[in-house]
């Protein structure tokens, strides 16, 4: 199916959300895998089925975009996990040491990769190699805010009679732009019509899990896409990379100093924005699936809300990496310290055995039943 053709389809829409999380998209990978695996079965078990033929809308921030675009252009997950798998460690090529003051990758291989798996400037944003609705999250540091771009051909800044067409910027272009994380790599710059634009990583805006804001892009009316709600009208399914909040039990007052503040406050934003977007997920949402968010209002499986019935029915995979979480998930040799980092590509293996964990145990046929 193509672009136009999703848009035409009746019946029920299906929306997948993939949060940043650098090398860690490797979890998202493997559950993204047995999701394939399922569904495949499920709908006839043709070898051709891909998500791109489920999902209509797909949505993705950093790694998530790498991961959204591909899967949008129609390429199977095993195609995803082996592109992963075979340039990871050529994506986090160590910069140049005089170049480390500014970032600490270079990203000429970052670059290249994602021309030769995406495609060159001739695939863009609105081009017909899409086989599903995509939205990607930037943050334009020029304007400093928060850019989500999409494909769907009748949002505002879509129009082809406009000089600054988005659908005319090339796919690799804002792929690498979602995904130039600060301190890691290089900003990208984008022409967008007669402006420049410097852009960086999606995943220091409150996006890096945009999972909510991507149900508001399919149902609110500026975007013109006003997609019907309802428990059975509307699933929304959202992966993340792992969470390793950072819990310090004996901090003091006078720990907290300058560089500590400096080093902490960011991530720390952005637990907490990841968080938000899966709270009002689970608020509005009929959530099925989904670990404790704390411990005043556990999962929301089964809660009430503001809204009653649900806009939409709700999936969240997602699993801390912390100590405790990796031993309850029974991968008690993995060690938290080397599947926490966003360039952990020393230790690939185990934050595929992470993902596995988080499939097999969290990942049900069931939880798709009415959307099938």
């Amino acid at each position: 199916m193509s672009v136009l053709d999703k848009l035409k389809k009746s019946g029920p829409r299906r929306l997948l959300a993939l949060d940043g999380g650098g090398i860690r998209g490797l979890i998202t990978i493997e559950v993204l895998g047995e999701i394939e695996r399922l569904l495949r079965e499920a709908l006839g078990g043709k070898k051709s089925f891909v998500l791109a033929d489920y999902f209509d809308y797909i949505a993705g921030t950093s790694t998530g975009a790498i991961i959204a675009s591909c899967l949008s252009l129609g390429m199977s997950v095993d195609k995803l996990r082996k592109f992963y798998l075979d340039n990871g460690r050529a994506m986090f090529d160590e910069a140049f040491i005089l170049k480390r003051l500014h970032y600490k990758y270079e990203d000429d291989k970052l670059s290249k990769k994602f021309r030769e798996v995406i495609g060159d400037d001739t695939v863009t944003l609105g081009s017909d190699n899409l086989k599903t609705l995509l939205m990607l999250v930037l943050r334009n540091a020029t304007t400093d805010s928060p850019w989500p771009l999409s494909n769907h051909p009748y949002a505002k800044y879509n129009d082809p009679k406009r000089k600054d067409c988005n659908l005319n910027l090339p796919l690799w272009q804002l792929v690498r732009g979602s995904t130039a994380a600060p301190t890691y790599f290089p900003p990208e710059v984008i022409n967008v019509g007669e402006r420049r634009f410097i852009f960086v990583d999606g995943g220091v805006t409150s996006y890096n899990n945009p999972a909510f804001l991507l149900f508001l892009m399919a149902t609110v009316e500026p975007y013109k896409l006003m997609w019907p709600t309802g428990e059975d009208q509307m699933l929304l399914v959202s992966i993340g990379t792992g969470t390793s909040p950072g819990a310090i039990g004996d901090l003091k007052p006078n720990d907290m100093h300058l560089l500590f503040n400096a080093t902490s406050i960011p991530s720390a934003l952005m637990f907490a924005a990841l968080n938000e977007q899966d709270f009002l997920c689970r608020t509005f949402g009929k959530c099925l699936v989904g670990d404790v968010l704390d411990r005043e209002i556990g999962d929301m499986i089964g809660t009430s809300g503001p809204v009653k019935p649900k806009l939409f029915t709700y999936l969240r995979y997602n699993a801390e990496l912390t100590r405790e979480a990796l031993d309850a998930l029974g991968l008690n040799e993995v060690k938290p310290k080397e599947v926490q980092q966003l360039d952990s590509i020393k230790h690939m293996d185990d934050l595929q055995r992470v993902g596995r964990a988080i499939a097999q145990r969290k990942v049900d046929i069931k939880q798709f039943a009415g959307f099938l």
